[in-house]
């Protein structure tokens, strides 16, 4: 606990059992009467204990921290560790284990939770004795926090807990031949900065790296100044706002259509603290093979792992993006602009207005979406499951402030909204919004419990097509419209809010949508706004996989 305090944790996010009861018998001390320092949010499984901590570190920007007890209730985690680790989050889980004396022996609980979380985490440790528990812990936020974030696991056997040592803390702030920031090269700032001067079509690629460094405000000194257009990709979405007149639009498969063409013309592609995935990128082949490529990140290894650059800055955004803004010449790029609204006319007119403002016929996605964006005027903190509902609320949400989006990008997981918004509550005063499609909603509905027990004020819009939407729509498109398995049959979702005693209510026709979000908003505690959706609604644009980024469609 004096570990934890040292570390400046308010919040914790576990769930107990028997090898872990000795910190969780600490831990009361800690959470009530003159020694309270923390808060500790009962959640209802392990794994909601992870994305609640994500949740909580993407909007705060401090580390998550999950406690679960050892076997299931650490391999239950390793889901929610996989998926900060694909999305750069900071995240401390603390585990408890057997004794040592018990390791090998198949003991009640036991696993081997060091082996199977290195894989997926970027440190794993076992803290084998008491007297190494200040420094493994330091040792483990740092490691988290630093760099390129990521998620710790600590494994702390029974023996370990139960000894008693004199306290010393520790501060761990290195690491040998751990290097977090990489020294800028002032060389290659200087060759990026003459790239982009001299360039006629520049186009900026905005990753979640600008939100990890705390560089919103250089981003835009540096757009600005060059006059660079700039995409952003579904996890850089609220760094650069949503009406930033260099903001043309989302990158990837089912994001804009102008952005995602315009790869393919610009003369200098800038990636700020991006990867240049699959779903970005498309055919690797085919993908800006007519532009410079200059790709500005903290970890090295995101260096020509997808897309061949030609010059790369390794180094903390925060500092690469002034040193060469610096270096550039005030410009203007007013035709290259121009060129992007005639694509962007294009979608509003066959994809936008028909998703938003449809004339009749079932609700759709996207106006649910658009009507709640709306209504919340881009404040909000935007949560999502994955799915059909997780690429209609990113393609028309809005977003004014930093760190405003909670989603699974790298690894996709379903039931990650619920508990990712429950931990954003506790990371923000600003209304928290979660998107879930019926399939996502039933991962994760055990957390109703725990939004419950908190009264945590999520927003939570179940749009309820029957189906597991996304699946169905790749079936419809490439697999012969054989819906094989993702027609659900699914409770009275009425029912279930009035068991855990959270108000509810069901819209089925456009006319009542405004009315009713405006009565969800006002709510001062959590609200299940439940809509019924169009079963067949589709997300467009959209890549198909393997194709090439300007073969988006437009229409089925």
């Amino acid at each position: 606990m004096r570990a934890l305090k040292a570390e400046g944790v308010k919040t914790i996010f576990g769930y107990p059992g028997g090898a872990i009861m000795p910190v969780y018998d600490a831990l009361f001390d800690y959470t009530r009467g003159e020694k309270k320092c923390f808060d500790h949010i009962l959640v209802r499984h392990e794994q909601a204990a992870t994305h609640a901590a994500e949740g909580y570190a993407r909007v705060s920007g401090e580390v998550g921290v999950a406690l679960v007890t050892s076997g299931p209730g650490a391999t239950n985690t390793l889901t929610g560790v996989a998926d900060a680790m694909m999305d750069s989050t900071p995240m401390v889980v603390i585990a408890g284990q057997v004794a040592i004396s018990a390791l090998g022996t198949d003991a009640f609980q036991e696993v081997d939770l060091v082996g199977v979380a290195q894989p997926v985490s970027k440190w794993s440790y076992q803290i084998r004795h008491a007297k190494d528990i200040a420094w493994a812990v330091s040792r483990a936020f740092f490691i988290a926090r630093s760099g390129r974030p990521g998620p710790v696991v600590l494994d702390f056997p029974r023996n370990a807990q139960v000894e008693e040592v004199e306290w010393e803390p520790q501060r761990v702030n290195f690491v040998r031949s751990y290097v977090p920031f990489p020294p800028l090269d002032n060389m290659l700032v200087a060759e990026a900065a003459r790239l982009i001067n001299e360039a006629k079509r520049p186009l900026a690629l905005v990753g979640q790296g600008v939100e990890l460094a705390g560089a919103q405000e250089e981003l835009k000194a540096f757009l600005e100044k060059a006059d660079i257009p700039a995409g952003r990709t579904m996890l850089g979405l609220s760094a650069l706002p949503s009406n930033h007149p260099l903001n043309v639009g989302m990158l990837g498969m089912h994001g804009n259509y102008a952005v995602n063409l315009k790869e393919q013309e610009c003369d200098v592609l800038i990636a700020i603290g991006m990867r240049f995935s699959d779903r970005v990128t498309g055919n690797l082949k085919t993908y800006a093979k007519q532009a410079k490529i200059i790709h500005l990140d903290i970890d090295k290894s995101e260096i020509d792992k997808n897309v061949k650059t030609d010059i790369a800055v390794v180094a903390d955004c925060k500092e690469s993006l002034p040193a060469i803004t610096a270096l550039l010449n005030k410009n203007e790029h007013r035709e290259w602009r121009e060129s992007f609204k005639e694509l962007d006319n294009k979608e509003r007119v066959k994809v936008i207005e028909p998703a938003i403002h449809p004339a009749c016929g079932p609700l759709l996605m996207g106006e649910v979406v658009n009507a709640v964006a709306e209504a919340t005027k881009g404040d909000a903190v935007l949560v999502t499951d994955v799915g059909q509902n997780q690429l209609f609320a990113t393609r028309y949400f809005k977003f004014n402030q930093k760190r405003s989006i909670c989603t699974s990008g790298g690894l996709g997981t379903m039931g990650y909204g619920m508990p990712a918004a429950i931990g954003a509550t506790f990371a923000t005063n600003r209304t928290v919004c979660c998107f879930m499609g019926d399939g996502g909603f039933q991962m994760c509905i055990e957390e109703l419990g725990t939004i419950m027990e908190q009264q945590a004020p999520v927003k939570m819009i179940l749009m309820n097509n029957n189906y597991l939407g996304n699946v169905r729509q790749w079936q419809d498109m490439f697999w012969r419209r054989r819906k094989s398995f993702t027609k659900m049959m699914n409770p009275n979702y009425e029912l279930i809010a009035q068991g855990y005693g959270i108000s509810y209510e069901a819209v089925t026709d456009r006319s009542t949508l405004a009315a009713a979000i405006e009565r969800m908003l006002a709510e001062k505690g959590p609200f299940i706004l439940e809509c019924a959706i169009k079963e067949d609604d589709d997300v467009l644009p959209m890549t198909p996989p393997g194709m090439n980024v300007n073969d988006m469609m437009l229409e089925i």
